[in-house]
């Protein structure tokens, strides 16, 4: 039998786990004005975009709104198309700067549909390869992630910076 040792993860399992908040991760996150610490990618006027620490492959980001909820319907129309429209924009990113061959881009609403993070609904935009699901989830439960999250958030940041916000016609860009 071969081991896969990561040294990295005992940090997460040892560390002492906060203490239930109101405010979910994804609001902290996004009071918090340390981007590179927290992984944040881009900031726009509703939402933000943010390297997922725990990845299914590099590049995993999930695109969140600043406003806590677990339901759809409690987004304006302004917050849904800002959702969507970083959403793409991190899509473009992650074509410029790590050449994916696909992307798998949902949410998952409720525990029972996989949300980690219940109380705050996010995008999931992870980039796919082909090739990239191996022995190793199969037969391991294990993903191997090739760059280090600091690296990519520090590449998508710039690619990310580099382009002009969208907006739709008859919007306000700021």
């Amino acid at each position: 039998m071969e081991y896969l040792h990561a040294p990295w993860r005992i940090e997460y399992i040892l560390a002492p786990k906060p203490p239930a908040s109101p405010r979910s991760l994804f609001s902290e996150i996004a009071a918090s004005s340390d981007d590179e610490a927290n992984l944040v990618v881009k900031r726009e006027r509703t939402c933000y975009a943010v390297l997922n620490r725990y990845p299914y492959n590099g590049g995993h980001l999930l695109v969140v709104p600043y406003k806590q909820t677990d339901n759809l319907a409690d987004l304006t129309e302004d917050e849904l198309r800002d959702l969507m429209l970083l959403t793409r924009r991190c899509i473009a990113a992650l074509k410029q700067t790590m050449r994916p061959d696909g992307f798998n881009v949902g949410l998952n609403l409720g525990r029972v549909a996989g949300a980690g993070i219940v109380d705050h609904l996010h995008f999931h935009v992870v980039p796919r390869w082909n090739g990239d699901t191996n022995f190793m989830p199969v037969l391991a439960n294990t993903s191997v992630v090739p760059d280090a999250l600091a690296d990519v958030a520090a590449r998508l940041r710039a690619a990310l910076n580099e382009a002009a916000p969208e907006t739709t016609a008859g919007s306000d860009p700021s």
